[in-house]
């Protein structure tokens, strides 16, 4: 075999693996957040009425992972800690605080650290990153988080809601639990399915 020869199979190969990973992508079914309370419980299917008070239904794949979210305060924002950061942009590139979720520390690794944009309400982001300092302000301290890619300053303001990550159960999924589902995923004939779940424990609504 020639050179030439080489290289037309060369490229040929590297383009048939494009085309296969592009092909693989399209095939991935999109995943949707799902926020609003449990309604129904059979078996592992939950009947879910979401927040604009559409109903759905979502299957739990088996084993489905279940955490809980706990009210907890600024004090346990503590350098060092792994946290996820809901928050509105500013215009100085700083980020305010609506919700900030402690998340375990098993969960490192796990939660990808990363800035995204987010749908809390159009225009919001999510940083999931660890806290690196925290300073003291009138109103409201300013913690600076770092991930992967980079860092974002953050402004929390007074009676910004804080929960933290705790392990749930399944004997926790009862009707009137509010829940939050980061990746549900649709399937061809239009149910949805999950890996996990998040309940607000003691009647908390995830602030998320």
């Amino acid at each position: 075999m020639n050179q030439m020869t080489r290289r037309f199979f060369g490229v040929a190969g590297f383009a048939l693996l494009l085309a296969t990973s592009a092909s693989f992508a399209q095939q991935q079914p999109p995943t949707v957040r799902i926020r609003g309370q449990i309604e129904k419980v059979e078996g592992d299917v939950l009947d879910i009425k979401m927040r604009n008070g559409d109903m759905v239904k979502v299957k739990l794949v088996d084993p489905a992972r279940v955490m809980a979210l706990v009210k907890a305060s600024l004090d346990e924002v503590k350098v060092g800690k792994f946290v996820g950061v809901t928050a509105m942009p500013q215009a100085d590139g700083s980020q305010k605080a609506v919700a900030i979720q402690i998340f375990l520390d098993s969960q490192k690794g796990v939660v990808a650290d990363r800035h995204f944009p987010y749908d809390w309400q159009p225009g919001s982001t999510m940083t999931n990153a660890i806290v690196d300092t925290m300073v003291a302000a009138v109103d409201g301290p300013t913690i600076t988080v770092k991930y992967k890619d980079g860092e974002k300053k953050v402004i929390v303001p007074p009676n910004t809601p804080i929960v933290v990550s705790a392990a749930g159960d399944k004997s926790e999924l009862k009707p009137g639990t509010h829940m939050i589902i980061h990746g549900a995923t649709k399937q061809a004939d239009g149910s949805l399915t999950a890996p996990a779940i998040y309940i607000g424990r003691d009647g908390l609504v995830p602030p998320m």
